[in-house]
Order: C-alpha cells, then structure tokens, then sequence
C-alpha cells in the first residue's frame, strides 16, 4: 500500500538562498501536490512609496532586487514619464538599453553558477561567477556601483557613458561570448548536466501560457514572449535583436535559453555603443505628477516586470503596485514541480530563476 506523506522545504533549508516554503505531498519518491508560501522577508515596499516623493522612490524601487534593480528603477521611471507625458532623450534611452543588457548578463552567469550549485557541479559554479565579475566591473566603471546603480533618473540618466571606456567594453563583451560559447558545448555534452536537467521540470506550451510564465521560463516552452520586442521601450525600437526561445520544456532548455541570451545582450549592447547618438542624457521635469495612472512593462533578466502607478497630483505617488517576474512564475513552477523525484526539486526550482524578495506578498486578516 502506498502511502503519502508531507515534506516541508524551507523556509530554511540549504539550496534556497533566501526563505520561502513549499509544501511536498510526496508517495514514494515522488512530488503528487506543491503548496507554496511567501511573506517570511516581506518589505513593505509598495506602501513605503506612499511616503517617498516620485524621485526618492527611484533608489527605493533599485531595492526590491539588487540582481535586477536597474530593470525595476527603469520600468518605475518609465511610469512616471509617460504620467508626464515627455519624452527621454534618445541617448538616455541608449544608455538605460545597454546597462539593462549588462545587468542581464551579469544575472544569468550568476543564475547558471547557483543552478550548478543545485545541481553539484561545484567546478561551474566558480568558472561562472569569476566570469560574472567580468561585466560587473564595467559597470562598476560606468555607474560606481556594482548593483543599485543610481542611473536612472525621471527624465534620462544622472551619468553619460564615456567614449574613452568603450574599448574596454568591447573587449569584456568578447570575452563574455567566447565563455558563453564554451558553456553551451559543456552543458551539451556533460553527462551529469545532462542527467540532471533534460527531461526535468516540464512545462509544457499550453501550461506555460495558460499559468501565465515569462522571460526565459516560457521562452524554453517554444513561446517567444519578450516585453523588448512587444513594447519596444528604451532603445529597442531602433535596435534589432533575436528572441531566443527552445521547444524542450525542460531545465535544460532553460539553461540554453538563458546561455544563448549572453552572446545576444552583447551584441544590442556593441549595437548601442556604435550607434549612440549625441544628445543630452536627461531632461527637466516638475516635481508635481500630473494625476493619472499608468501601467509600465521591462523585461527583466527573469521575465516580464510590472509597475502600476497612480499619481493623485502630488509630489507622493497614491498608489504603486509592482508585479516582479518571479511571482508570475511561481504557479508554473508549481505545475513543474508535480510529479517530479524528490532528488530533482532544487533544480527545478532554480531552473526559473527565483528571487523571492522581488515576489513577496502579505495578506492582513482583520
């Protein structure tokens, strides 16, 4: 007779870099139902933006995520613009398309050395994150910082990008492709990363879509979502690129997607740097926000980010409601999870790239 039992992961537990629970139904070695719950490291974010004026709000929404925080302080500023309704000089925009490549860059060597991590591969895990210092350092170059950078500003950017760090870049972003490359032949013929990913944590089209996944969730289900191509913000428009997508539904394809999307976020960045154009980097704007709402959309090194802002004419915002790529992912990780060997759950769950300070939520019972 077989017999269920339930296991808790976390919110402590060794591969989860920070505290969230998931709750295993589990029959013999394998996942039968997946309950997950947030709210251990909850920040209070949103209603803290109450009490900020629109510009303080930039370096508060920086910090929902320090992996992503140029893509939330971008998708924040975006907002209050289009509130604005003015229109960002067309180098700021350049500007904020390369740093939001590189912070993509430096997230995904960063995500394929923590899977590696999962998977046991200790030998990947340090070769990717020495290579990620590489793209750290020229941002640290550019901006001072190597995360919470402080560059956007409402109306542009606070820094202009130097010519004369130009060589450099290009020479980082080659060595960058060719160790991308050299990851993508590993990750193809190891047999232990083989093992452990093909075939593991399948999310098939229909369920991808129907539970709503993004970024290189759903594009390793062969669906080629991508907020760069749909809403052509920043300098996207003038800038073509290829929306990297596999058909495996698996771990491993989200390794190749994610592989695959290094070599691309160079080439927009090389693209950007050759056609940068001379203008002014930022624009005045007035402290009072004109009343309103808006809805502002980036895709983030894990997915689809979404701020939603209501101005009620004051320097304060009335309202601001973020929606981070990986809370949108949790229900597909869900689905992935069922079914799956007790072994290969860390993987699966880093296979989406989870930053659960960027998805938590409360509820409040009266």
């Amino acid at each position: 007779m077989k017999t269920e039992i339930r296991i808790p992961f976390g919110p402590q537990h060794p591969d989860l870099e920070e505290p969230i629970n998931f709750m295993f139904d589990v029959e013999e070695e394998y996942v039968k139902k997946v309950s997950v719950r947030l709210g251990y490291i909850h920040r209070g974010i949103e209603k803290l933006a109450e009490e900020r004026s629109f510009l303080k709000n930039i370096y508060l929404v920086e910090r929902i995520c320090g992996i992503c925080s140029f893509a939330h302080s971008t998708c924040y500023v975006q907002a209050v613009e289009e509130l604005l309704e003015i229109e960002v000089p067309r180098r700021a925009r350049f500007i904020r398309t390369i740093i939001t490549e590189m912070e993509r860059i430096q997230n995904h060597y960063l995500w394929l050395a923590f899977t590696a991590k999962a998977m046991g591969f200790e030998t990947l895990f340090m070769y990717s994150m020495r290579d990620r210092d590489h793209i750290l350092k020229i941002l640290e170059l550019i901006t001072g910082k190597r995360v919470n950078y402080g560059l956007n500003t409402i109306g542009g950017v606070r820094r202009d990008l130097p010519e004369e760090l130009q060589p450099e870049i290009f020479s980082k972003l080659l060595y960058l492709k060719n160790r991308a490359k050299k990851y993508k032949e590993l990750c193809e013929s190891d047999p232990l990363i083989q093992k452990r990913t093909k075939n593991i944590g399948i999310l098939k089209p229909k369920d991808a879509r129907k539970l709503s996944a993004v970024g290189p969730t759903i594009r390793a289900s062969g669906i080629g979502d991508d907020v760069r191509s749909i809403e052509k913000y920043a300098a996207y428009d003038e800038i073509s690129f290829n929306v990297i997508t596999y058909k495996g539904c698996d771990v491993f394809s989200r390794i190749l997607v994610r592989i695959d999307e290094i070599p691309e976020s160079a080439k927009i960045i090389e693209k950007a740097l050759r056609n940068m154009p001379d203008t002014p980097t930022q624009v005045k704007t007035p402290k009072e926000i004109p009343k309103g709402e808006t809805v502002s959309k980036v895709e983030a090194p894990r997915g689809e980010n979404l701020h939603f802002l209501k101005s009620n004419g004051t320097e304060k915002p009335e309202r601001l409601k973020i929606r981070a790529p990986t809370l949108a992912n949790l229900t597909a990780l869900c689905k992935m999870l069922e079914g799956a060997n007790i072994a290969d759950i860390p993987v699966i769950i880093a296979g989406i790239d989870p930053c659960i300070a960027c998805a938590e939520r409360m509820i409040f019972l009266k």
